[in-house]
């Protein structure tokens, strides 16, 4: 606690002399020790309280003395160690912390009862509202959801946002707050602005009703040209370059910029938004869109790829934007594509081409959506043999820049899991049926609003099918390569259900949560009931619903091996599992091999147009090789060799341990 002292007589005159001007100095306190020569051309207007000066501050990587000069006061406490120059109007009602920079800046002021962009709503998914999110500093991703798409539940929406408003009165203030280390420079204005610790803002245009968090760990950068009101951005996040946010949430690890303009938009971890426009988008986690022709409006994504020129429209020339849209985790739109919303694209598929059909495709996860003469056609389960879909699963958890104790937004990044394998599940089946009941004379049967090809209806289904059977196999085995050497007895125990986890059942995507539905209705009830009656409450639930994953998983590969196999995992013998073994071979090898294929294509004689200018076919070949190197030396290349290897080696170890205990399963 700092202690504050009146100016002397001597030190009022000494500060009139180096041109300060005050209507009461009496309002003006300072800290022990002070040195009037480091205040010049300071005017103190109201209560003024000024901690100590004269130490070494870092502005921009350059250490100068603490001090202020030519600057206007106006109801400010300021820190120890400040450095503040060149205030061109004022700042005004703000409490700053220590070894704050603050300079060539405009304006800076807290306005009565200002709430720094809490409880402002954000009318996202839906451009013509009814689905709005209300802010706080800690909204995450799954509060996001739940307020957004779970309109159906109006008592839960309307326990969420009293919790909220009552959040927002713990934060309503007539005075903001610029916490320690914070540097401010070449700022026009900042009114109703909190901004957290260690915080950078350099060159912002304008920034209004809004709060940047901030921590030494995860440092928030606001650079030059930006223009943002009514928003929240979260630690560790970059806006800058000509970013234009209007009624927006920023969550930790994005990066924002290169004239990006955004309205009413949610964006969550690790998101990148970049040139293009978003209008009414809910941004799950890694989603990201970098280019200038990009529109991404009224829609629900997450861990999304856009291409250039991707667009969607939501009014349809009848009743206005009223339409909405979901793409799935996982799922990129091809160059120039077009959505005509309301439609719906499963996880982890690849859409192209302008599409005319609202369709609805959630139950054919990987798969290309292609238009040809002028209608949508669906290649199901095409995409879980591509290149793309083994990085995606690689890259994301890598690619995680959130820091600092606490992340936010609860996150499975898991390609495949209960929620995809009963996607494919319930695909495999629709397909069958589909394929059994169609005559061969037809050559494309409708679903869902696209159209397939017949000839694709049991080769979609056998890659459904081969998909959910690896994983299967792969659970199995993870489940007891700890206990192989403890003998069948082990091996049986572990692979019984969790007697204290979900049971089988359908899987939710909460935007980046993956959860066994039963859980999540049972969270909803709660929230409804009053049994969670606050948001930390509430941010403890999600938490457990995120560390139930492992055992809830577990349970769901047990009933579906029963109910696809008829085999009880426990009571499995050692020929039993030794199957299993094979089983993940067959499938995960003919995947891994495909995978091998498609890679190959990067090298091959197309993929070489444009090389070797000038030159000679060899030196094409010369040219291609040293640029992009060969398919032999190419680490993707390199590493699923080597995962294949390892699987089979894997494999025919696995077999030979469980083959030798020895003992089969009475009857």
């Amino acid at each position: 606690m700092t202690d504050y002292r009146r100016l002397t007589e001597a030190e009022i005159g000494q500060l009139i002399s180096q041109g300060c001007l005050a209507n009461e100095w009496h309002r003006i306190e300072v800290a022990e020790p002070f040195e009037p020569y480091r205040l010049r051309h300071v005017h103190f207007l109201g209560d003024v309280r000024i901690g100590r000066l004269g130490r070494a501050v870092e502005v921009e990587g350059v250490t100068k003395t603490s001090s202020i000069f030519s600057a206007s006061l106006c109801n400010v406490t300021i820190g120890h160690d400040c450095y503040i120059k060149h205030v061109g109007v004022h700042i005004a009602n703000y409490d700053i912390g220590d070894r704050v920079a603050i300079v060539n800046t405009g304006l800076i002021v807290a306005d009565p009862g200002a709430t720094f962009g809490a409880g402002t709503e954000v009318e996202a998914v839906n451009e013509a509202g009814g689905r709005g999110v209300l802010l706080y500093p800690e909204l995450s991703a799954q509060v996001a959801h739940l307020l957004a798409m779970h309109r159906y539940r109006p008592d839960l929406v309307a326990r969420l946002e009293e919790m909220i408003h009552r959040r927002v009165e713990t934060i309503r203030s007539d005075r903001g707050r610029i916490d320690d280390d914070v540097e401010i420079l070449d700022v026009s204005e900042m009114r109703n602005v909190n901004v957290g610790t260690a915080a950078r803002l350099v060159g912002p245009e304008f920034l209004k009703n809004g709060t940047v968090l901030s921590d030494a760990e995860a440092v928030t950068f606001i650079g030059s040209g930006v223009v943002a009101r009514n928003f929240i951005i979260g630690e560790r996040s970059i806006v800058t370059q000509g970013a234009i946010l209007d009624t927006c949430f920023v969550g930790q690890g994005c990066k924002i910029g290169k004239q990006l303009s955004a309205e009413n938009s949610l964006f969550f971890a690790n998101c990148e938004a970049f040139h293009g426009e978003c209008v009414s988008v809910l941004a799950g986690p890694y989603s990201v869109t970098h280019h200038k022709s990009t529109l991404l409006i009224a829609g629900h994504f997450s861990f999304y790829n856009a291409g250039s020129g991707s667009n969607m429209s939501n009014h349809m020339y009848k009743l206005g934007p009223v339409h909405q849209g979901i793409l799935e985790r996982g799922s990129k739109t091809g160059s120039f594509s077009y959505l005509i919303w309301p439609s719906r694209v499963g996880p982890f598929s690849v859409v192209i081409g302008k599409n005319m059909a609202n369709f609805d495709l959630a139950d054919l996860p990987f798969s290309y959506v292609e238009v040809k003469e002028g209608r949508s056609y669906v290649t199901p389960g095409f995409n879980l043999q591509t290149v793309g879909t083994v990085r995606d699963g690689a890259k994301w958890p890598v690619r995680d820049r959130r820091r600092g104790p606490v992340k936010r937004d609860l996150i499975h990044f898991q390609v495949f899991s209960p929620f995809t394998v009963g996607r494919m599940l319930r695909g495999e089946a629709r397909l069958t049926k589909l394929a059994a009941e169609t005559d061969r004379s037809v050559e494309e049967v409708a679903f869902e609003g696209a159209l397939i090809r017949r000839l694709l209806l049991k080769r979609g289904a056998k890659y459904y099918r081969n998909a959910v059977n690896a994983w299967l196999a792969e659970q199995i085995m993870d489940r007891i390569d700890p206990v192989l050497d403890d003998g069948l007895d082990a091996a049986r125990q572990r692979l019984k259900p969790d007697a204290a986890a979900a049971g089988a059942q359908e899987w939710v995507d909460l935007c980046g949560l993956l959860v066994a539905r039963d859980r999540l209705a049972s969270l909803v009830d709660d929230v409804e009931a009053g049994s969670i009656g606050d948001l930390e409450a509430l941010a403890d639930r999600l938490a457990a619903l995120h560390a139930a994953y492992p055992r809830d998983e577990w349970n769901y590969v047990v009933a579906v091996w029963q109910e696809r196999f008829g085999q009880a995992l426990h009571e499995m013998d050692g020929e039993a599992l030794a199957g299993v073994a094979d089983l993940l071979l067959t499938t995960r090898g003919k995947d891994l091999r495909m995978i091998l294929n498609d890679a190959g294509k990067e090298f091959a004689v197309t993929s070489r147009l444009g090389f070797g200018a000038d030159g000679s076919p060899e030196d094409c070949d010369a040219d291609f090789d040293a640029v992009r190197g060969t398919f032999e030396t190419n680490s993707f290349v390199l590493d699923m060799q080597q995962k294949l290897a390892a699987l089979e080696q894997r494999v025919e170890v696995f077999k030979t341990r469980v083959l030798a205990f020895g003992e089969k399963v009475p009857g």
